[in-house]
């Protein structure tokens, strides 16, 4: 059961990490780089190095799920 504060929150319940790979199975990492324009996606981009990047970036990691509610919400 969601909590009251959480019941208009699209992504709770959602990690991270199944955020991104959801991102990188529709979109690919070239395609990603394009649409949120961080170095992590462009180079060397894996799933380990995005992830710590967008965990200690909060700008970053904002993008990455407004990317994620426009395409799959």
């Amino acid at each position: 059961m969601q909590t009251p504060e959480q019941k208009n929150n699209p992504l709770h319940g959602l990690t991270l990490e199944f955020i991104l790979k959801q991102l990188f199975f529709h979109y690919g990492w070239e395609e990603l780089g394009n649409l949120v324009k961080i170095a992590c996606f462009k180079n060397d981009p894996s799933l380990k190095s995005s992830l710590k990047f967008l965990r200690k970036t909060d700008w970053a990691r904002k993008k990455v799920e407004k990317l994620y509610l426009n395409t799959f919400h």
